[in-house]
């Protein structure tokens, strides 16, 4: 999912979790997110976005990683190390069973537990396709798949080195992806299958 505003604090005397919280009553259903020192503020999902979603967690599951293990979590919040009240809210995640474990704050998580996370770009995708690929590579999160509906493409990102991912591979329809075992088990992903449920009505 991709951030359609972003609103930066307006007072000094104002935190920006307070100003997110304020935001999150205001717009129910909005996701909002802290990222670098700026509020971003995304619009409920449309349709395939969702869809594309589901396709996604199938093989995830079909692998076992909902397990004693291993958990599948969408939505869940992971605190971010570059800013004291910085977290982002992936789509989905595949995260070490014993999470509840790591709180930081309020629902955000050490990243340290998140073995993967993904992201199925909306609206601004670029927040997906660059911003949030150095906030996940900051706080080491092994792997950052983006399910890039703007471009019809894939993006598997692995081995994070300071605000960037070593490897960084694309993939189109028709191509198959098997994703790193560290994640817990072997997972293989269908483009097609994956870029078709999430076609977008419309740019």
């Amino acid at each position: 999912m991709s951030a359609a505003a972003v609103e930066q604090q307006p007072h000094d005397d104002i935190s920006l979790t307070a100003l997110a919280e304020e935001i999150m009553e205001r717009h129910p259903g909005y996701r909002v997110e802290i990222i670098g020192g700026q509020i971003l503020v995304t619009p409920p999902p449309d349709g395939p976005h969702g869809e594309a979603l589901t396709d996604l967690t199938l093989p995830f599951i079909a692998a076992g990683l909902h397990s004693s293990e291993s958990k599948l979590i969408q939505g869940l919040g992971v605190w971010l190390p570059e800013g004291a009240e910085d977290y982002a809210i992936p789509d989905f995640s595949v995260v070490d069973a014993d999470y509840r474990e790591h709180l930081i704050e309020s629902t955000y998580y050490d990243p340290a537990v998140f073995r993967l996370v993904v992201e199925v770009t909306s609206s601004n995708w670029r927040t997906d396709l660059h911003t949030k690929v150095a906030a996940y590579a900051n706080a080491k999160v092994p792997v950052y798949v983006i399910v890039d509906r703007k471009h019809q493409r894939l993006h598997v990102l692995t081995d994070p080195i300071a605000d960037e991912y070593d490897n960084h591979r694309i993939y189109s329809s028709g191509q198959t992806v098997v994703l790193p075992d560290s994640i817990g088990a072997e997972v293989t992903l269908d483009v097609a299958e994956i870029l078709k449920a999430g076609q977008p009505t419309s740019d």
